[in-house]
């Protein structure tokens, strides 16, 4: 493809040297570049791409994109390779891999649903419905990309992939017949730019609490950056007769600020207030829940195997977007009563206990709180948390995390989760401080357990029948940080073991600047 004709795409070119050569690929990383190949530099936190542009041409590649304008480099053999001057090389990147891939997203009816709580539970909800109304979706969530018949592991800690995996993702379903695609899309993912080229028609928020500060720094900055999503809406490409919609959640103090944002329509739901989607009657079951969705055009009856107020929340957004979609009622009953359970979303691990156990990737202050919440309900006995804050991220959430289970739960674990270069200690003891103040007490109902896996198997060996023991923050993941290297680690494989009176041994000993012990691996 020649050069012209990827960069037509970009939103704003400051500059352009040299001439049109062809390209043979994309790379934003010096290492990949092969010959012939457009090297995309890319300022970072920790390194910057215009200092490998240099290596990128020595491996061959004949085109460059950068932020930093020629006077800048002049140790570079300008009159060499084609260069291009951008504002924002990592906005440009999206839209290369876009445009190399034949700009799928202008394909298919495009929906991206962002949020600090609930995204992919909300995701895998909407895909569900189309399916069930016999549409051709696909999606691409935390958990997985789903293709066709084909499911895609996404990683270890993958949030919103980079521009050449998703824009790949997207290509395939193109090829698959899909009309429609369902989009995680996180505020790091719409910050860095990894949807640039992703022409969205509907853009969903579940909600916006405390989360991210350490990288957007505060959360007005982290309301913005969600609110990105929606801004995009009104100058994303048109598809002909696709109309954009905002899907709001009258729940959320979001609602307020995302409602002034341009879209062609806005549909909004609500678990309690007025709304275009609401609820009425919920029943709730052990192992399900009723409700009944009341609709614009009416109202249908709907069992989800899915448990806690906060999946209605998720529901009632997904069929927002079926009520955009002018999907019938019965198709989201049906793609409703599909979705069994998300894996690592108060996923129960069953080995024969007489009490019942739970992983959940609550993560954050609020979604600990609705997940204890929900335990609440199904313990005729106490609650027991299993829960850690990852170290290099958001410090405050030490307090408020403790705060939340030292108020909810009957006995606090205090572990490791992602410490990475950290003093794991340091980190418990901030959470452990907050659960005492209150009320909890050291050594009688709030405990620090460094070792993960020592830390569920304690939680299961307190357990008595009607208990439940709940282990927050990792949900699906298959890794766990410490130091800068990823460990093999999974919460459900965890349990499973500690149920049996064992324990998981895949993660170094508790420093995180220590060196790995031997490991017994699954």
């Amino acid at each position: 493809m020649r050069l012209s004709e990827l960069v037509i795409h970009l939103p704003m070119i400051a500059r352009r040297l040299g001439s049109d050569p062809e390209v043979s690929g994309i790379a934003a990383d010096s290492r990949q570049v092969r010959p012939g190949d457009l090297f995309v530099a890319i300022p970072g936190v920790s390194l910057d791409g215009h200092a490998y542009i240099s290596d990128a041409l020595a491996a061959g590649a004949l085109a460059v994109v950068g932020e930093r304008a020629p006077q800048e480099m002049p140790d570079l053999p300008w009159g060499t390779f084609a260069y291009i001057q951008v504002p924002n090389a990592r906005q440009a990147w999206g839209w290369l891999c876009a445009a190399w891939e034949g700009l799928p997203g202008r394909r298919m009816t495009l929906i991206g649903v962002t949020g600090t709580d609930g995204k992919t539970t909300t995701v895998t909800l909407i895909h569900a419905i189309l399916r069930a109304a016999g549409l051709n979706a696909g999606m691409v969530s935390t958990v997985a990309a789903r293709i066709g018949e084909e499911e895609v592991d996404t990683g270890f800690h993958t949030t919103t992939p980079d521009p050449p995996a998703l824009q790949q993702y997207l290509a395939r379903m193109v090829q698959t017949g899909a009309t429609h695609a369902v989009l995680e899309v996180t505020s790091h993912g719409l910050a860095q730019h990894r949807v640039a080229g992703c022409d969205f028609d509907i853009a969903v928020i579940t909600n916006i609490t405390h989360e991210h500060l350490d990288f957007h720094g505060s959360l007005e900055a982290y309301r913005q950056a969600k609110a990105m999503l929606f801004e995009g809406l009104s100058r994303s490409f048109r598809k002909p007769g696709v109309p954009k919609v905002a899907v709001l959640n009258r729940d959320d103090s979001s609602y307020e600020f995302l409602r002034p944002i341009p879209a062609d329509r806005y549909i909004t739901y609500s678990r309690s207030g007025w709304a275009d989607v609401t609820i009425r009657g919920v029943r709730h079951e052990p192992n399900a829940t009723h409700l009944a969705l009341h609709l614009p055009d009416g109202q249908v009856e709907v069992m989800t195997p899915l448990i806690g107020a906060y999946n209605i929340s998720n529901i009632l957004a997904a069929t927002a977007v079926a009520v955009a979609l002018d999907i019938s009622p019965e198709a989201i009953a049906r793609g409703i009563a599909a979705v069994e359970g998300i894996p690592g979303r108060m996923e129960r691990i069953d080995e024969g206990q007489d009490f019942l156990a739970l992983v959940d990737f609550a993560h954050t202050p609020h979604a600990l709180e609705q997940a204890l919440r929900t335990a609440r309900e199904m313990a005729s006995g106490r609650v027991i948390v299993v829960f850690g804050c990852a170290g290099l991220r958001d410090r405050q959430k030490r307090t408020l995390m403790g705060r939340v289970a030292g108020a909810l739960a009957d006995v606090v674990i205090l572990t490791a989760e992602d410490p990475r270069t950290e003093d794991l200690e340091a980190i418990m003891a901030v959470s452990a401080a907050a659960a005492q103040e209150a009320g909890k007490r050291e050594g009688v109902d709030l405990f620090r357990v460094p070792d993960r896996g020592e830390a569920i198997l304690r939680a299961c060996q307190m357990a008595r029948a009607g208990d439940v023991v709940i282990a927050c923050g990792k949900g699906h993941e298959q890794s766990m940080c410490f130091g800068t290297v990823e460990y093999p680690w999974d919460d459900r494989e965890a349990m499973r073991r500690a149920l049996h009176g064992q324990t998981l041994d895949t993660l170094p000993t508790a420093s995180p600047l220590s060196s790995p012990r031997a490991h017994k691996g699954y």
